[in-house]
């Protein structure tokens, strides 16, 4: 295994800047914008008011207040059901336990373990199959670590097949790396920074299948390519055959899952579904597998009840950390721009350095930025919590949606996981195929650069359209 750099956790960097904000706040003087608070009222920096003095943060405080070491409780019962914080950490807890009893049930795993099965004789289809399967399951699951385990399936049948480890990497990782940074339903990422953002959960899918589309066409085109220029000579591959049978059960259990997908996706396009519905369809979700597998006797009552509490137990640091950062803006005075607050001298101050360039130009200063913090940060769910409290409301004010930002997080945060060494499951990935990271760098910059440019793209065009 190649060592990864390492990064503070998101914890660490939201507590540091906490404690940076406490003391912040015996300096900075509040300001508040004057413009009445009314639907369609454009907020103007004209209309910026710094108060007299600043208004320090204390360390605990016991009812009315901010304090330091009250930022974890207060931000985790801020809101309501709709939003940050409390509604977004009970989705993020259901939606982890769902899917873990769905993963408990290893009807995921033995579907691509068929698919590669049957299809690795084929050249034509099996490469495409892989990269669109892994690229689903980075979309839908939010599959990134997993892909290390296929690299260890799939390293010796590629290589039999003729390729060299980056084609592993390329049709697995790579691929859910794609999937998830366009994904439209993606629970792990793009709904925690809605969430944040207070947008509609899955809100604006139209344009992120549309990229999904995009930047997998230009990513398999170019493994497809890599793929064809580096091969050497066809072997056998039968004596590589696999031992995971693909059961009855297993596409009962598949159907099942699709079926709630399609029903998620109805409800939020055609009902208008939010977050206590969809939380409840993923409920929903997690018992009929539980039944179907305990029916098909995969797994007893007992086993789905624990693989709930442990998919949940892997997603409590995330909603943790949307508690925290939700905290951070209590710290800094809250989002209301009509009440005095250091965040909104922050955000006034960074909106007169950005209102210097066109709002296209600041739409894709958002991307940049989003991009080269995932290299301190590569977690989805931490870079949601930190940069979104602020990326929000700062939107509001340069001219781009909030839809606009979202997009330029969910694009800036997964697609730089392809190349950043700061990624332990890139690293994974490139160890358990004896992949040197400067090697893969030599293959897949070029990737990286026609993914980078199409983004721009994405970015100029959502704010051309004000993208909602």
């Amino acid at each position: 295994m190649k060592k990864t750099i390492s990064m503070p956790d998101a914890f660490v960097i939201l507590l540091g800047l906490a404690l940076l904000t406490t003391i912040a706040s015996y300096f900075v003087i509040p300001g508040s914008f004057s413009s009445p608070n009314t639907e369609g009222s454009l907020i103007q920096l004209s209309d910026f008011v710094r108060a007299e003095n600043p208004s320090p943060v204390g360390l605990f405080v016991t009812e009315s207040g901010r304090g330091l070491f009250n930022i974890l409780f207060e931000g985790l019962v801020s809101g309501d059901r709709y939003g940050a914080a409390i509604g977004v950490v009970a989705f993020i807890l259901i939606t982890g336990g769902a899917f873990g009893v769905v993963m408990k049930t290893n009807a995921i795993e033995n579907g691509m373990m068929a698919l590669i099965d049957k299809t690795k004789t084929l050249d034509w289809v099996f490469l495409p199959a892989l990269f669109l399967v892994f690229s689903l399951g980075g979309a839908i699951f939010g599959m990134g670590e997993e892909a290390i385990a296929f690299c260890i399936v799939l390293f010796p049948i590629l290589r039999q097949l003729g390729y060299d480890a980056a084609v592993t990497v390329l049709v697995t990782y790579v691929a859910t790396q794609i999937g998830f940074a366009t994904s439209p339903i993606n629970p792990f990422s793009i709904a925690i920074a809605q969430g944040i953002a207070d947008l509609p959960l899955f809100s604006g899918a139209w344009l992120r299948v549309v990229s999904f589309v995009v930047l997998n066409t230009i990513a398999l085109w170019f493994s497809l390519s890599y793929a064809k220029r580096i091969r050497q000579v066809h072997r056998d591959v039968s004596t590589a055959a696999s031992t995971v049978q693909m059961q009855r059960l297993d596409t009962v259990i598949l159907s099942v899952f699709a079926l709630c997908l399609v029903w998620v996706v109805y409800g939020v396009t055609v009902k208008g579904y939010y977050i206590p519905e969809i939380a409840t369809q993923f409920f929903v979700l997690g018992l009929l597998v539980a039944f179907v597998a305990k029916l098909g006797g995969r797994l007893t009552v007992q086993n789905s009840v624990d693989a709930f509490k442990h998919g949940s137990a892997e997603l409590l640091p995330a909603a943790l950390l949307v508690g925290l950062a939700k905290g951070l803006v209590i710290l800094l005075g809250g989002t209301d721009l009509h009440s005095p607050s250091m965040l909104n001298t922050f955000l006034y101050d960074c909106a007169s350095l950005i209102t210097l360039v066109p709002d296209y130009v600041a739409a894709v200063a958002m991307y940049v930025f989003q991009s080269a913090f995932n290299f301190f940060v590569s977690s989805g769910s931490g870079q949601a919590a930190i940069t979104m409290p602020l990326m929000s409301p700062l939107s509001d004010l340069i001219g781009v949606s909030r839809q606009t930002a979202v997009l330029a997080f969910q694009l800036g945060d997964g697609l730089t996981n392809i190349i950043i060494p700061t990624s332990a499951s890139l690293i994974g990935c490139l160890g358990v195929t004896n992949l040197a990271w400067g090697d893969w760098f030599k293959v897949i910059w070029r990737l990286m650069l026609m993914l980078f440019i199409a983004s721009i793209a994405f970015m100029v065009f959502a704010q051309f359209i004000q993208y909602q």
